[in-house]
């Protein structure tokens, strides 16, 4: 083998350490950023958090963009509150 061939061989050996190593080093950020992801996706009180302030937003947009629907869900509520209250007092009243 002909010094030419072996620093040639040699040269391409380092060159696939280089790759190597940045091929390793893409795969660590790919695996971290998905760990990230993971973490986000499992804490329970972080996606709490995000989907009170996604329904925070939902009605100050209702809010502002048709306040009759909002005033009328909010009379629904109280109505189907006051229906069950009303069926739960006179089933206790017609216990005596």
């Amino acid at each position: 083998m002909s010094a030419e061939t072996r620093d040639a061989a040699k040269a391409k050996r380092n060159l696939s350490r280089v790759e190597a190593r940045a091929e390793a080093a893409v795969a660590r950020a790919d695996l971290a950023a998905t760990l990230d992801l993971l973490e986000d996706k499992l804490n329970v009180p972080k996606q709490a958090a995000l989907a009170k302030e996604r329904a925070m937003a939902r009605f100050r947009r209702m809010r502002s963009d048709s306040p009759g629907t909002l005033i009328g869900i909010g009379i629904g509520a109280v109505a189907v509150v006051a229906a069950g209250v009303l069926l739960v007092v006179r089933a206790l009243g017609d216990d005596d």
